[in-house]
């Protein structure tokens, strides 16, 4: 049985990292993407628009992207680079650089104080988020 780590509500959303989502629409499986297939009509699944982003990026054939766009549109998108959300996201940085931890993705930092301030649950598979776990009160899924 794969556990989850919650918090006493459940949070209204699981935020799908990238890092999960290209294994994902790639076909591999690993235990998040194993998570997420099992757990897609059980929970309330979604990204930021910034995640949406970072995957169509990615995609280099038509066919692909048009697919890809498509299979996303199923999920609830959030809008992730709010004013709020970019402040907040620097204050987190600034924390995590003052314990020595350096964030090398803007949008890793963005997602996870996204979901900080939310209260929803992160389901990735990146160890830029370890640190936005550890010391920040993310809530992440360890399938």
């Amino acid at each position: 049985m794969k556990k989850t780590v919650r918090r006493a509500s459940t949070p209204a959303a699981v935020i799908v990292d990238s890092s999960v989502l290209i294994d994902y629409l790639a076909d591999r499986a690993t235990p998040e993407t194993d998570w997420l297939e099992q757990n897609f009509e059980r929970r309330r699944i979604g990204i930021t628009t910034l995640i949406l982003t970072e995957v169509l990026q990615g995609i280099r054939e038509d066919e692909q992207y048009s697919e890809t766009l498509e299979v996303l549109g199923h999920l609830a998108i959030y809008e992730g680079g709010s004013r709020e959300i970019a402040i907040q996201s620097a204050i987190l940085y600034r924390a995590l650089r003052k314990r020595g931890v350096t964030i090398r993705s803007t949008i890793d930092c963005l997602t996870a104080s996204f979901c900080i301030s939310k209260e929803f649950e992160l389901l990735h598979n990146d160890r830029d988020f370890e640190p936005f776990e550890e010391h920040l009160g993310l809530v992440v899924i360890h399938p």
